[in-house]
């Protein structure tokens, strides 16, 4: 088995190319917004949902070609909630992956209809899935729109501008994660066995993983908003505090956190049991996300 850091490029290149067929060129008219939406998704993401998704079909005993349209719709929608969080009128940041953000580049109104478009895009490419043994498009759109919707990807961001200052305690922070990070990354989990047939019990499993790792991603998110730099995270360091936003470190502190990361990571690890070997690349993802640093 070739090493994390080599599967992860070699899918994420798997990933970008299928994006590249997938997004109308930047010559489509309305070329504009068409640049736009490609600057945003070819910004320098490191393709963690995508590449989880298609790790899920491979643990399910899939070679991932089936789970391509799932995994760049997935990437669609984090680009889309990327694009929205740092309006000027949401998180008001000028930096992401390293580069100005959407609205620094082509203006506010054209960087939230990319964002919209980028979503609408997210079920066009679902929907065209081809049909597999236990699961149809229909179920695979539903289980994306729900993640994305008022009760996960956008109620946990509603949440979280409404929490701002007013000392939100544990269980609205665990909601806001839940919601913002947690959410998507399950569905991209799920959409990835959905795709190579998963069993229900495999679902389940997939499901519990990816609420465990996705819990464990956005606590060490918020460890390193607070211990690196801008330039090491490619976006502006410091702004959950300096914005007073409920993180676990604020409301937890820094060493809890990174303690309650590791717990929620072996709880992923053992969720994977009913897959036996077959999903090493999960274990290996879940132990890069809670080492990272940035």
């Amino acid at each position: 088995m070739t090493g994390l850091k080599t599967y992860a490029a070699a899918q994420g290149s798997r990933v970008d190319r299928a994006l590249r067929r997938c997004l109308p060129s930047g010559r489509t008219r309305p070329a504009t917004l068409h640049e736009a939406m490609r600057y945003s998704v070819f910004a320098g993401g490191k393709r963690l949902r995508p590449i989880l998704c298609l790790a899920a079909a491979e643990a399910c005993g899939d070679d991932g070609e089936r789970a391509l349209p799932a995994a760049c719709a997935v990437e669609c929608v984090h680009t889309y909630s990327l694009i929205h969080d740092d309006l000027p009128c949401m998180d008001d940041d000028d930096l992401r992956r390293g580069k100005p953000t959407c609205h620094k580049v082509y203006g506010e109104a054209v960087a939230v209809l990319a964002g919209d478009a980028l979503l609408t895009l997210a079920f066009e490419l679902v929907a065209g899935s081809a049909p597999v043994r236990r699961h149809r498009p229909a179920e695979m759109v539903r289980e994306l729109a729900v993640a994305a919707g008022s009760r996960h990807l956008v109620g946990g961001q509603v949440m979280d501008i409404e929490g701002e200052g007013s000392g939100l305690g544990p269980r609205e922070l665990r909601f806001i994660h839940e919601g913002k990070t947690a959410a998507l990354l399950t569905a991209s989990l799920r959409l990835g066995g959905m795709a190579a047939g998963a069993t229900p019990r495999q679902l389940q499993a997939l499901g519990e993983f990816g609420q465990a790792t996705g819990l464990a991603f956005q606590i060490i998110d918020d460890i390193l908003d607070v211990t690196q730099t801008s330039e090491k995270l490619g976006k502006s360091a410091g702004k959950d505090e300096a914005s007073d936003k409920a993180t676990y470190p604020a409301v937890h502190g820094l060493d809890k956190s990174r303690r309650e990361a590791e717990r929620l990571t072996r709880a992923a690890v053992a969720s994977l049991k009913p897959f036996g070997g077959r999903a090493a690349r999960l274990e290996q993802l879940a132990a890069y996300l809670l080492q990272r640093d940035y």
